[in-house]
């Protein structure tokens, strides 16, 4: 990363008001938490994850088969979801704090900011702990096993994503895909916790996950905030071309994981295709992907990344807009 063009900004951190992670120690989850315990008997009558929530339980392929099994698809689709934060927390986000909190991202970022990585690393490392934890938990009381399918995939394509499209500068790639996980909003996060139809300890850790991530959210928007202001116009240029595949890339579903459910639930192998063609494909998958990255793309927007040359064209090639211009 260079420096000469146009010249670094006094910043400071955070800008005004407050940091996000002031009261960490009084309010992370790693240091107030409690273990949440799933207890069967406490739970009957409830799912593990909100239909809504889980596309092709409503595909009309899918609706017919029996209670047991579409109980069970919900059951994997949690597990699909618990054990992708593992992998997301650990590979994705922590990569990034690491180097920022240890100085060796070549930003010179203030002994403030460094110390809130820190504290980012702690809580996603807590993060991935008890996704894990809870995933076993359920696997012991239900005999629903948690099948032994690579939930990481999508971390490894958008490892490959940055690689490819920032091959001399790794930092960078790494902070840039953080920021896009963790400024991205997820219905999951949002809407679960308030749905009392979900058994409870899930809705309880979610909750608490959702607690740390909004801090998380208001530190990454900082970082990207100091980092725009340290690159220069090229690499400002190549940073924001970079972000919408890297958005694409973070917002398409893992399906590997869904197509072997389908296939354990009883479908045949083209019914699962074209279940998955029509609930994850076209223009449904489109218009999802601008709504959870509304929040990613306004960040973008706020720094003047779309008014760079060839920007907008990059977004519009992976389907992504200016976030006024979408919901005018």
């Amino acid at each position: 990363m260079t420096r000469q063009d146009p010249p670094r900004r006094p910043t400071g951190y955070p800008r005004t008001g407050p940091g996000p992670l002031d009261r960490w120690y009084e309010a992370a989850g790693v240091r107030t938490g409690v273990r949440r315990l799933f207890h069967e008997e406490a739970e009957r009558g409830k799912v593990f994850f909100p239909t809504a929530l889980v596309p092709y339980v409503r595909h009309e392929a899918v609706a017919g088969l029996p209670p047991a099994h579409l109980g069970e698809l919900t059951v994997r689709h949690l597990y699909q979801f618990l054990i992708s934060t593992t992998h997301l927390e650990t590979r994705i986000v922590n990569e990034a704090a690491e180097p920022v909190a240890n100085n060796r991202s070549g930003l010179d970022l203030p002994a403030s900011l460094r110390m809130d990585a820190f504290k980012v690393y702690c809580d996603e490392g807590y993060h991935a702990l008890y996704s894990l934890d809870l995933a076993d938990q359920i696997a012991a009381v239900t005999g629903i096993e948690v099948p032994d399918w690579d939930y990481g995939g999508f971390v490894g394509r958008l490892q490959e994503a940055g690689r490819s499209l920032l091959p001399d500068a790794p930092a960078l790639a790494g902070i840039l895909q953080a920021v896009v996980f963790e400024t991205l909003i997820t219905a999951v996060l949002n809407e679960v916790p308030g749905d009392t139809t979900v058994v409870g300890t899930v809705r309880d850790l979610l909750r608490d996950h959702a607690r740390d991530e909004g801090r998380h959210h208001r530190f990454f928007c900082l970082l990207f905030q100091e980092l725009w202001t340290r690159l220069d116009t090229t690499d400002r240029i190549r940073a924001a071309q970079a972000m919408p595949a890297m958005i694409r890339t973070a917002l398409t579903w893992d399906l590997q994981p869904v197509r072997a459910s389908l296939l354990l639930a009883g479908l045949d192998a083209p019914t699962a295709e074209e279940v998955l063609r029509d609930c994850y494909g076209g223009d449904t998958g489109d218009r999802r992907i601008n709504d959870i990255a509304r929040s990613t793309l306004k960040l973008c927007a706020s720094v003047g990344a779309f008014d760079l040359p060839g920007v907008r064209e990059t977004f519009a090639a992976q389907g992504l807009g200016h976030p006024e211009e979408e919901a005018s």
